[in-house]
């Protein structure tokens, strides 16, 4: 039986770019991330290295001809995994442009508020890596 590979499109490139980027972020900036993992979940940074490899991963597979298929369910599962982060990143945010009501903090929180609808998008491209 013969499966269907999805064609490389401009969207899944930029999906890998974005992946690929991100998870060298993880890795080498982890502090950057420390805002999105909620305070009650043990080990963060291990979970911030762990979330950056599982991007890389990610972004691998959607290059790859013969693993696309599965990086597209992998990559709609982890931008699923990581929406509570964004969420949780925006609540952090939102705090703190309460307390300091600066021009900045307050463009800074209008941004991860924005970004949240932006996961969708994302999650229908790696599913069209899939070749369904």
């Amino acid at each position: 039986m013969t499966r269907i590979v999805a064609p490389l499109t401009k969207d899944l490139a930029g999906l890998a770019g974005l992946f690929l980027t991100s998870g060298v972020t993880h890795l080498v900036k982890p502090e950057v991330f420390e805002p999105l993992v909620p305070r009650a979940m043990p080990r963060r940074r291990e979970l911030i290295y762990a979330s950056g490899v599982a991007e890389l991963a990610c972004a691998a597979g959607l290059l790859h001809p013969a693993t696309r298929r599965y990086a597209g369910w992998a990559s709609a599962a982890l931008l699923v995994a990581i929406l509570p982060g964004n969420v949780q990143m925006s609540a952090t945010f939102g705090k703190r442009a309460q307390r300091r009501g600066t021009l900045g903090a307050r463009a800074a929180f209008a941004g991860t508020v924005a970004r949240l609808p932006l996961q969708l998008p994302l999650i229908r491209t790696a599913l069209k890596a899939t070749g369904r």
